[in-house]
């Protein structure tokens, strides 16, 4: 029964990113922690930030997927150029990923409210598929379950245009196709990720002096796959507590938290329940925390 059980999970952990359409990293802090995907971001607010995400999925499924994000970012000279370093760590039972990039960005004063952020991603991906731990009905190694490890380099871009009252932002972080594993007929084989566009946008509305409403969406597109977008309503008390709530069509739906504990720190915490159960049965659901700390 163990091993019936272990094959399954092989089987719907290699084939997860196809059946979810999530081949990158989806976290519920997509507004805060925009340079993830976006390059642009490192420079909007001009402040020296550092940040940080970890994304626990699938809570009653051993070894489902993780995310652990950080990024630091800062103005450069009279702040019309920003740097930044980003590094993503991906678990999901054999496989792993690690992306690292720097990013760059440059703002262009429109007018007097508006600025256009423009970005740029270097960075790599470092893949690896372990398979020496997993049982089979073979007394010798399966060839056709051989570790996997590479290096692709890739490079992004992106575009942020920041009003007073409201943003749009459009990027690509990985341009370049590279190759990872797929499951086909039973075996490992290799296969090719392709570039995901980003689409988001928000608005600041006023409700009252110490009450703020954040309407914002998330729309990400790769080839081959559907759209996934996140709808998000994020109400501000004060300036220091932030209650929010989150769909994404893939039938997901987050609650989300966020204090500002003092002008250098702010804490959250999301807590995302999977609506279409029948897809993983066994899975609970997920939990994200995000910490940003200014400098």
């Amino acid at each position: 029964m163990k091993k019936n059980q272990n094959i399954m999970l092989v089987l719907l952990l290699l084939i997860s990113s196809s059946v979810l359409a999530q081949q990158e990293s989806v976290i519920s802090f997509y507004r805060n922690h925009l340079n993830l995907v976006n390059p642009a971001f490192v420079g909007v607010e001009g402040k020296t930030n550092i940040q940080s995400t970890i994304r626990k999925q699938w809570t009653g499924v051993k070894d489902a997927p993780e995310t652990q994000a950080f990024s630091f970012m800062t103005p450069l000279g009279n702040k019309k150029f920003s740097i930044g370093l980003s590094f993503v760590h991906d678990k999901v039972f054999i496989e792993t990923q690690q992306f690292v990039a720097v990013d760059f960005a440059y703002d262009v004063k429109l007018t007097e409210k508006l600025n256009l952020f423009m970005g740029l991603k270097v960075g790599g991906n470092n893949y690896q598929v372990n398979t020496n731990g997993l049982e089979t009905y073979n007394v010798l190694l399966d060839p056709s379950l051989q570790p996997i490890s590479m290096f692709n380099p890739n490079i992004g871009m992106g575009f942020y245009l920041k009003h007073n009252k409201y943003y749009v932002a459009i990027s690509t972080p990985k341009m370049l196709n590279t190759e990872r594993a797929k499951n086909e007929d039973g075996y490992a084989t290799a296969a090719t990720d392709r570039a995901h566009y980003y689409l988001s946008g928000g608005y600041d509305i006023e409700v009252s002096p110490t009450i703020d409403l954040l309407p914002s969406v998330m729309i990400r597109y790769v080839n081959g796959a559907p759209f996934s977008t996140d709808f998000s309503a994020t109400t501000i008390f004060n300036k220091k507590f932030d209650l929010g709530v989150t769909y994404r069509t893939d039938n997901s739906l987050a609650g989300m938290v966020k204090f500002t504990i003092s002008k250098r720190l702010q804490l959250g915490f999301a807590y995302e329940y999977m609506m279409q159960r029948q897809l993983l049965a066994r899975a609970n659901n997920t939990n994200e925390f995000y910490m940003k700390f200014t400098l």
